[in-house]
């Protein structure tokens, strides 16, 4: 990729389509190498190591150079070393204030500012995705979804992934474009991902056919939801 690059994953890859691997080979792809060195960041599932397997699982060596970053038990000194040295970055979901905290207790947050200005693809599904944005909504403290307005700011805007896979996300994510809570963003629905070249978005692919993205927009009367085409892989 000429530019830094961000691929925001609404849900799918290795963790939700594990006999479809589209999106994952999509994310191997952007680094236009034949043997990229990939890290897999679970944080947001509190290092789970079921996770981690499925992720080698997907992840084989026979595709990339994989490894992952554990941060509840760190065994790596130099984060900034470790990272700068990847080619992908991939993070899974779980809870994405969580993740947040923990990575600014570690400075995780600016050595991954620097990786993106270098040029090292940054990925990641559900809080792996909502992580790279302005603002959101979450399920990090139970439900009702909540606001979320600390995201990294890498990319302006708010995001929810799953918009087709839990049914309470779509209306939540309206609701609150629609009287102010969280600005004007970006959807996905499962097996979709946005991409970014820099901060600019350039459109979505999808691991299915019928899975779309969606821009949401706050007018006078709420919010409008406009469809976004994917390219399907």
């Amino acid at each position: 990729m000429p530019n830094s690059c961000i691929v925001a994953l609404g849900g799918g890859g290795f963790s939700m389509e594990p006999t479809n691997p589209k999106l994952d080979e999509y994310i191997l792809s952007l680094s236009g190498k034949p043997n990229p060195k990939v890290c897999f960041v679970p944080t947001a599932s509190g290092d789970s190591d079921d996770y981690i397997v499925r992720f080698y699982d997907a992840y084989t060596v026979a595709r990339c150079q994989p490894s992952h970053l554990r941060l509840f038990s760190r065994k790596i000194a130099d984060l900034r070393r470790f990272i700068l040295d990847q080619d992908v970055i991939y993070v899974g979901g779980g809870a994405t204030a969580s993740l947040l905290a923990v990575w600014r207790l570690h400075g995780l947050d600016v050595i991954l500012r620097e990786a993106w200005e270098r040029r090292i693809i940054l990925s990641g599904i559900s809080a792996g995705a909502l992580c790279w944005f302005e603002a959101g909504i979450t399920d990090s403290f139970g439900k009702p979804l909540q606001s979320l307005h600390d995201g990294l700011k890498f990319l302006s805007g708010s995001f929810c992934p799953h918009y087709d896979g839990e049914t309470e996300r779509r209306p939540t994510f309206q609701r609150m474009i629609g009287d102010g809570t969280i600005p004007p963003g970006l959807a996905a629905d499962d097996g979709v991902a946005l991409v970014y070249a820099g901060t600019a978005f350039t459109g979505a692919v999808s691991s299915r056919p019928n899975a779309r993205a969606w821009r949401v927009e706050r007018t006078p009367d709420g919010a409008r939801e406009s469809e976004i085409a994917p390219r399907v892989l």
